[in-house]
């Protein structure tokens, strides 16, 4: 069955092993952007589900993998295979690292865990009390939408609606503030570079300078292989030996492939990359403090 036509359980059923062991490849630990990346490579129907995105009632675009995702990472903490040691990271617990996934029963081993929470916080939010994460056995698992994504949605739009000249021109001030030493000549001008948005040079720890080219795709659909390997093709031309590519989109599974054969893997940012980048690096971006009420408020007693 493709993950695109099973019910929402069905998809949950799929994606709980796929989850465990992604995170256990990538060392038991992983923010949501690397997960997505990871599973994505499991199969051409799961990566093109990811990137899948529809309309929603208020006329913005979403992708339904997410709240898939969101779900099944809820159900997997309730269930006690992972938790949240900081806020966008999500990690193994110990009965997560040492399970055996081949034997998983998702009925037993974790449905019968989690409904019973599902449960307490349907009931809780009928009674209008609002859940903290320490509510349900410190799961700290957001389950709805983080109260970050508008800001995250309105930079998305925003790039959208960026001109191919400003685009480049955010690509080379974002690929700046991650330590690149720009060049003042290649990669500034639309046309006539050779197939690069940028170049630079990066000093690394051992005082090692790395030649780096970078390419900008302000694209709806997602980057296929074929942009990866002409954008290595430009790299040779400049002996360039890193190469960073950015859009606005994402990447097939195909496309992640490519950038890494060979021994000058490609950085590839996405939409997702982009905004933890803005967010990190503070580009044009300033954090806002607020709280959250508890439930003391909730009760009038």
């Amino acid at each position: 069955m493709k993950f695109k036509e099973a019910s929402q359980k069905e998809r949950e059923s799929m994606l709980f092993p796929i989850i465990l062991k992604a995170l256990k490849k990538l060392g038991g630990q992983s923010n949501i952007s690397d997960l997505k990346k990871e599973i994505a490579l499991y199969s051409d129907d799961l990566g093109e589900f990811i990137t899948f995105e529809k309309m929603s009632r208020g006329n913005n675009l979403y992708r339904p993998f997410d709240y898939v995702l969101n779900f099944s990472i809820a159900s997997l903490a309730f269930a006690d295979f992972l938790f949240h040691p900081e806020r966008g990271v999500i990690e193994l617990t110990e009965k997560g690292r040492t399970f055996n996934f081949d034997h998983l029963d998702v009925e037993e081993d974790i449905r019968k865990l989690s409904n019973p929470k599902w449960e307490e916080r349907k009931q809780q939010k009928k009674n209008h009390i609002k859940v903290s994460a320490d509510d349900v056995e410190n799961t700290d698992v957001e389950i709805e939408d983080e109260p970050e994504s508008d800001w995250k949605d309105e930079l998305a739009k925003s790039l959208e609606a960026f001109t191919p000249a400003k685009f480049e021109l955010f690509a080379r001030l974002l690929v700046k503030k991650m330590g690149v030493d720009l060049d003042e000549t290649l990669g500034t001008k639309l046309t006539g570079d050779g197939g690069i948005d940028g170049f630079g040079y990066l000093t690394t720890g051992d005082f090692r300078t790395a030649r780096v080219a970078i390419q900008a795709k302000r694209w709806n659909g997602a980057v296929s292989s074929p942009e990866i390997d002409k954008f290595r093709g430009a790299m040779d031309k400049y002996n360039a030996e890193y190469g960073i590519f950015i859009t606005t989109s994402d990447y097939t599974k195909d496309a992640i492939r490519a950038s890494r054969v060979g021994t000058r893997v490609i950085t590839l940012i996405n939409g997702d990359k982009i905004a933890d980048l803005v967010s990190k690096l503070g580009i044009h971006a300033k954090p806002v403090t607020t709280f959250v009420l508890d439930n003391f408020y909730a009760s009038d007693n």
